[in-house]
């Protein structure tokens, strides 16, 4: 029988991932900072059992998955009142599937340490497209041990999952994940702008570049809505903009340069100032479109 599970966090990525863990057999635990998501659960389900705080989570589970914004909001789940750590001791394991400092993560689960519990950073790609299908790719840090104690839930939610080594080699490759992705957007938008503007039909152009070396998740993924304009997030810009900034910091601890990122970390700041923060990380195009002055239309 699967493990009696906790989960916190019910947003874009979290709700959809609940949604596969019940479908297979999970009993799940939930809280959300919005009481909406975990009464829409709650309503949809029996295994699913509402909570009124982290701490009532860990208080009914010894399994605790979070699926958080940032690291501020990871710090508050563990370490704030009635948080995860009051309730978490001997044997209890915290599977954080946020995208956070790696720094935080070593913090997190050296305060479970002491306890007697631990944790895993294991943050996961694939967008709001992989949640729902349960598809995402997850890597994951820490012991061996609680590795394979997370890997059935890891397989019902995710499809590539990689043990990357010790507490917080997780949020190194996501930061890793991270800098591709966002430059990858940014080729694409160039490429889309640049063909458009010329007198090319981007739908042609996305056909001929999935059919060769230019071809990319991202491209297959998302082209066709970036020219439809449809930019409804599956993973907004603010958050992606906040990946970069982990991504810069842990390039200067460990003395790698990041120009490209750093240029297009400025770019995503420019749509926030122009209020795009909450579109789909897609909405690069637009960037690229107000610098050529021109927007990609099928009709180009």
């Amino acid at each position: 029988m699967a493990e009696k599970i906790g989960f916190v966090g019910l947003g874009i990525m979290g709700k959809p991932m609940v949604r596969n863990l019940v479908a297979a057999g999970w009993e799940v635990v939930v809280h959300n900072r919005s009481r909406g998501a975990v009464d829409e659960l709650a309503g949809e389900s029996d295994l699913v059992t509402a909570a009124n705080s982290p701490l009532e989570v860990a208080q009914q589970t010894s399994m605790v998955v979070t699926m958080l914004p940032d690291s501020p909001d990871v710090e508050a789940v563990v370490f704030g009142e009635n948080g995860l750590l009051e309730g978490m001791g001997n044997g209890d394991l915290l599977v954080d599937m946020s995208t956070i400092a790696p720094a935080t993560s070593i913090a997190v689960n050296k305060a479970l340490m002491e306890r007697g519990a631990s944790a895993l950073d294991a943050p996961v790609s694939g967008g709001d497209k992989g949640a729902i299908a349960g598809t995402l790719s997850i890597m994951v840090g820490g012991t061996e041990k609680d590795f394979q104690r997370a890997h059935p839930m890891f397989e019902v939610v995710g499809s590539t999952i990689v043990h990357c080594g010790e507490v917080g080699a997780g949020q190194i490759v996501k930061c890793c994940n991270q800098v591709v992705v966002a430059v990858a957007y940014e080729a694409v938008s160039e490429a889309l702008v640049l063909g458009s503007k010329a007198g090319v039909d981007p739908e042609k152009i996305i056909q001929v570049l999935n059919g060769g070396l230019a071809a990319t998740r991202v491209l297959e993924m998302r082209g066709p809505t970036m020219i439809e304009h449809n930019f409804a997030p599956g993973f907004r810009i603010n958050l992606h903009r906040k990946d970069l900034g982990i991504a810069l910091a842990t390039g200067k601890e460990n003395n790698v340069p990041l120009p490209v990122t750093a240029v297009v970390t400025e770019m995503y700041e420019s749509l926030v100032a122009h209020g795009d923060g909450d579109l789909d990380h897609s909405a690069m195009l637009k960037y690229v479109e107000r610098a050529a002055n021109h927007e990609v239309s099928k009709k180009s």
